[in-house]
């Protein structure tokens, strides 16, 4: 409504603020606009959203957990509100208490499932999204707290990820006379999704195993108003929507409501309270289960999930979704591990979207979204990726804008660039139904591009908020590398497709926004005085520069060994390492296990071996269940920014593994160039490394490599086309170029 304009609404702003003794909001936005260079969105309005909603519940936080610290809470409550604790985080000032610390778990979901329950490091779960939890306790006969065996209290216990059959969560955990184990999973049976767990529970001289319902999560806390056990006493009903089944009868039940106080208080009275009803929202409950002195109580609690009728119908298992995946075999069980764990940690975050994370980040983005699909092409998962890029074309504005948060200028690229490595890849043709949307999109990239005026931010796309988290709004390389990686794949899939014309318009393009990129920083560069690229033309060197690498990892606009490449990947070691991982200052305040990684891509285009070494740093990082979350504390090691499991940074660490042993430059294959040497060394009870079936953009290939004094490098290849060359460049050997025809080499030690 044009008339709103009109309305003096600032004034009557500014007066209602300083009648109450208020700063003048007005005011301060302007100030905060001089820190950032103009653009059309100060930052999107989903993130905002987002932000809001996630310190209303750390408000929440601010008001009852340090007035109520003798409750039972999750762990990084426990660790964060202890003065002795390294993970303690001071309260003083501030407004709302946020887990800062230990933002760690694990989703634990069966594919293509909407449905993902997180289990913390202390074996917390909360199956339903932003939902209430459920904890596991031992206590003994007496009321005296050192005969409590609480997960979440404790400094130390065991935590691992079952692979075995599909993906379950084991927590193992004791203290003086208590043993407690959880086993918790998610099945998809004819009757629904349901998550599960199995619970084996002891104590020596006889007591009680304790299932607690907690109303919070690994956020803060979550409301629960009304709990009741029905009156076969094997089932809970939660809020009059959510069921938790027993398989047998509750020997003991209490509830309580927050008035009274946690339920954890009133355990051992001998008087039983069948439900609870809070209208504050932290109504608690427990169920007991008599444990007979120095037996092993076995039992389980099943909890359905909240599942659509279209999520009912769907029949994948594990078995299918992994069938036919690029499988790896090395020595190193670390390394194993954490592959076979980054596989399925991609195919529970792409039920048909790509999630970047099961809680914190479970929306879409353009950004997450080319990497992560990227690593699904990387480990043979066709199929799945094409099923998520079929969802591209929907979020495509009518200007050619390909829109999943407002004011950032990289999706654009990122979409055409994983339309091109789909169709590369997978040797595919461009869908019919995708060609409209390449086009447009390249189309918006060149009108989007600002006048070339002969500033340093002539013709750079527009300055823009950075979820990569930059800095405040800037004209940002990283844009600028997509931009242009974007226009090159949209020549390149007309190329493919003969639109002559169309393959000439864009390549002329990208060519006219590369040359202008370089001519900024030769300028750049003078003013630096070196040749490392920084966030913008605009900025100093700082750790925002990890965006600028972009263009030596994944888009290859520079050679291997470009000068300014190298010089940016030193600075970052030099400057902005800590604990071996890249520290991102802004926003993140943490180490990045993805970030890292892209680092470590770098160095291994250009054959430097420090890229072994940053990968054994991101591999112990990773939590006991293989994950890591988005940022790392320096001091706790446990999560401080973002979703406790990042499926980009397992998809990075798929990848990396992926171009170790087999990656493309140029026209070339590039065979073992980022294997540790020690894996390739004499060792006659070795097994073999293999790696496959691989999809590359010359053809599938598995390859297998036997150690030795002449370690042998074999590969068998379905070629797309015509055999590309092949080369072997394993570190700590001669570089070999294999013959034609050849599909074995014998390495020899420089």
């Amino acid at each position: 409504m044009p008339w709103i304009k009109w309305l003096p609404w600032r004034f009557f702003v500014r007066k209602l603020a300083n009648a109450h003794g208020f700063l003048d909001p007005l005011a301060i936005m302007a100030r905060l606009k001089h820190f950032a260079e103009p653009s059309e969105v100060s930052e999107p309005i989903e993130l905002l959203r987002a932000g809001v909603v996630f310190h209303a519940r750390a408000l929440i936080n601010s008001k009852v957990i340090q007035h109520n610290l003798d409750w039972i809470w999750p762990y990084w409550i426990e660790r964060q509100f202890d003065p002795g604790d390294v993970a303690f985080i001071p309260r003083a000032f501030s407004i709302t208490h946020c887990n800062l610390s230990h933002r760690n778990w694990t989703a634990v979901s069966v594919p293509d499932s909407e449905e993902m329950p997180i289990v913390d490091p202390r074996g917390l779960l909360t199956p339903h999204y932003d939902g209430w939890s459920l904890d596991c306790w031992v206590i003994g006969n007496s009321n005296n707290k050192s005969d409590h065996l609480m997960p979440s209290q404790l400094q130390k216990l065991s935590q691992q990820l079952d692979l075995n059959d599909g993906v379950a969560v084991v927590t193992k955990s004791s203290k003086g006379p208590m043993w407690l184990k959880s086993r918790i999973y998610s099945v998809l049976d004819a009757a629904d999704n349901q998550c599960l767990i199995d619970i084996d529970a002891k104590h020596i001289l006889g007591g009680w195993l304790v299932v607690a319902l907690r109303p919070c999560n690994p956020e803060g806390v979550s409301f629960i108003h009304q709990v009741a056990l029905n009156k076969s006493r094997r089932q809970w009903l939660i809020d009059g929507r959510d069921k938790i089944i027993f398989d047998r009868p509750v020997d003991r039940h209490h509830a309580s409501d927050y008035r009274r106080g946690d339920i954890y208080l009133y355990l051992h009275q001998s008087s039983e309270e069948m439900h609870s009803q809070c209208n504050v929202g932290m109504a608690t409950a427990a169920a007991l289960f008599k444990l007979e002195p120095d037996q092993l109580l076995t039992t389980q609690v099943k909890i359905p999930l909240r599942c659509s009728r279209k999520q009912k119908k769907v029949k994948h298992n594990w078995r299918i979704s992994l069938e036919g995946h690029c499988s790896l075999s090395v020595p190193d069980a670390q390394f194993q591990f954490l592959y076979d764990a980054a596989v399925r940690t991609l195919i529970i975050h792409s039920p048909q979207d790509v999630y970047p994370g099961p809680y914190t980040y479970k929306r879409f983005w353009f950004r997450d979204a080319a990497f992560m699909i990227q690593s699904l092409l990387h480990a043979g998962l066709i199929s799945r990726a094409e099923r998520a890029l079929e969802r591209f074309p929907a979020r495509q504005k009518h200007n050619g804008y390909f829109h999943s948060q407002d004011g950032e200028w990289d999706s654009n690229g990122e979409v055409l660039w994983i339309f091109d490595q789909y169709c590369k890849l997978a040797n595919r043709p461009l869908k019919s139904t995708w060609k409209t949307p390449v086009l447009h999109g390249a189309r918006w990239i060149d009108k989007k591009r600002l006048p070339e005026d002969g500033s340093l931010c002539g013709g750079l796309l527009p300055a823009g908020f950075s979820a990569e988290h930059l800095g405040p709004n800037d004209y940002y390389y990283w844009d600028d590398f997509w931009g242009i990686a974007g226009q090159q794949a949209a020549a390149a899939i007309c190329a493919r497709e003969g639109w002559t014309e169309e393959q000439n318009i864009f390549l002329q393009q990208a060519k006219n926004f590369q040359a202008t990129v370089d001519r900024g920083l030769i300028r750049v560069a003078e003013r630096l005085r070196r040749k490392a690229i920084p966030a913008s033309p605009n900025r100093r060197l700082d750790a925002g520069a990890i965006g600028s690498i972009v263009a030596g990892y994944p888009l290859k606009l520079y050679p291997e060994d470009d000068p300014r490449l190298m010089d940016s990947v030193d600075y970052l070691l030099k400057n902005c390492f800590v604990k071996g991982g890249f520290f991102q200052d802004m926003i993140h305040s943490g180490i990045n296990a993805y970030l890292t990684l892209h680092v470590a891509q770098v160095l291994l285009r250009a054959g430097d071996s420090r890229c072994v070494t940053l990968m054994r740093n991101v591999a112990s990082l990773a939590s006991a269940t293989g994950q890591w979350p988005e940022a790392i504390h320096p001091h706790s090691l446990g999560g401080c920014m973002g979703d406790g499991q990042h499926a980009w940074a397992a998809a990075e660490w798929l990848t990396m593994q992926r171009n170790c042993f087999v990656r493309e430059e140029g026209e070339a294959l590039i065979l073992a160039s980022g294997l540790p040497p020690e894996w390739l060394a004499d060792g006659s009870a070795q097994a073999p490394l293999r790696f496959g079936p691989a999809p590359t953009e010359f053809g599938t290939l598995t390859l297998e490599i036997q150690p030795g004094n002449r370690p042998r490098v074999c590969w068998s290849a379905n070629w797309y086309r015509q055999k590309p060359t092949v080369e072997i460049r394993a570190q700590g050997y001669r570089p070999v170029t294999a013959a034609a025809g050849a599909e074995f080499v014998e390495l020899i030690a420089n």
